[in-house]
């Protein structure tokens, strides 16, 4: 499959055999089959209606909860970064927002426009698609808490609306689409002090500083905490903060962090995470889930 053969009208960038670590907060991974990197939401519709079924379609925003492993993506990968980032005022109320957008711009625009509720979102680090597609949350807030309705396109590029009411969500899970992806959402919040949610921003953000490992490479949070319990607490007390497989670290800040030290590969980041997995099943009996996504194929 190469690029050439899908362009059209298309106005956003083909490349074959596009690396995709770059794009990535690890800073790892393979190569994409075909990467296409849309203008916005027409062209990806465009691009959308010349593919053939049988073709598999992976979407990426700015990989800050995904591990793609490396032997890359089959297929065609969109890069939303850098595009369908538009959020707008739709009244005093709702505000829609572009998947591409990220949480941080979200919940700085709510706070200028005096709106309250989406300050938890400035320290997520990636887009609002990511955080429609996993519920994405903090602080005892969640995304879906706000959202009104969402927007999709599906592979012919037909686009549809569809509510909480359609999906299953839950604690970092949406299921309920196939072969359909987010490209924007409506959001309701309540009206209030735009000071007081800027402060409220300043906070949540010093105390993510504080107690992250901010600046290094790694996706955030890797596993999603058990009920009524924290991934982080359990990882620390089996010991594991600080151990290295490879180039990858179980963070000695926050154990619920795994970074590249410089030199990892997609394949010791997986190896730690099942090292951890593993380890915490033995010796606590709980199983951890991962929160970030894996994919691609291995090398």
């Amino acid at each position: 499959m190469e690029a050439e053969g899908l362009i059209t009208m298309l106005r956003g960038k083909l490349e074959n055999e596009a690396s995709l670590a770059k794009f990535t907060s690890w800073k790892v991974g393979g190569v994409a089959d075909i990467l296409f990197r849309p203008v916005d939401l027409e062209d990806i519709r465009e691009f959308l209606s010349t593919l053939e079924n049988e073709i598999p379609i992976t979407w990426l925003g700015r990989g800050t909860n995904v591990l793609i492993r490396d032997g890359g993506i089959r297929g065609v990968v969109i890069l939303l970064h850098g595009s369908l980032d538009k959020i707008k005022l739709q009244d005093k109320y709702t505000i829609r927002a572009e998947v591409g957008a990220s949480c941080a711009k979200l919940a700085r625009f709510c706070a200028d426009q005096d709106l309250l509720g989406a300050e938890f979102l400035a320290g997520i680090p990636g887009t609002i698609g990511g955080a429609l597609a996993m519920n994405s949350g903090a602080y005892d807030s969640e995304t879906w808490d706000y959202v009104i309705s969402a927007e999709t396109v599906d592979r012919s590029g037909q686009l549809h609306i569809r509510s909480a009411a359609d999906l299953n969500v839950g604690y970092r899970t949406v299921e309920g689409l196939r072969d359909e992806w987010f490209v924007a959402a409506t959001f309701k919040f309540k009206q209030g002090d735009g000071a007081h949610a800027r402060e409220r921003i300043r906070e949540l953000l010093d105390k993510r500083n504080a107690s992250q490992p901010v600046g290094n490479q790694s996706c955030g949070s890797v596993f999603r905490n058990p009920h009524n319990e924290y991934a982080a607490r359990l990882i620390d007390k089996c010991n594991l903060k600080g151990i290295t497989i490879g180039g990858a670290q179980v963070s000695t800040k926050h154990a619920n962090f795994i970074i590249n030290l410089g030199n990892a590969s997609a394949k010791d980041i997986e190896d730690l995470i099942i090292k951890v997995r593993e380890t915490i099943e033995n010796e606590c009996g709980v199983s951890l889930v991962p929160e970030v996504r894996i994919i691609g194929e291995a090398a």
